[in-house]
């Protein structure tokens, strides 16, 4: 696929995850998805969310990206590359911040307890 660019999400010494982004500006925020590869000894497991459908052949073509751009690339050992694909969206982003913001909101009492 053409126009497809990889930025980096995070990494650890034996996974990554990136974000896939279509469109040749820095400035467009086209999320086409997320992709998180973890090397084992023997084999490459990837994990490929979509935010959209893609057609058999972009697909196949963007799994051939990933793995010369960011497979290959990384210089680990690998006898094949496996990749799980799922089409969905992003509904949020959850932290232990967020989970302590929300139970500093609630005090377990209705407004009208509350004295």
């Amino acid at each position: 696929m053409d126009d497809i660019r990889f930025e980096r999400h995070f990494r650890t010494p034996y996974s990554e995850s990136y974000y896939i982004m279509q469109g040749s500006s820095l400035q467009s925020n086209n999320r086409l998805g997320t992709v998180d590869i973890h090397f084992t000894s023997a084999a490459v497991h990837g994990t490929l969310i979509l935010e959209r459908e893609l057609e058999e052949t972009d697909l196949t073509k963007l799994i051939e990206q990933i793995d010369e751009d960011l497979v290959l690339s990384a210089d680990m050992p690998r006898e094949d590359f496996l990749v799980s694909v799922y089409v969905g969206k992003d509904i949020g982003f959850y932290s232990d911040e967020y989970f302590a913001d929300e139970s500093d909101n609630d005090t377990g009492y209705s407004e009208d307890e509350e004295g």
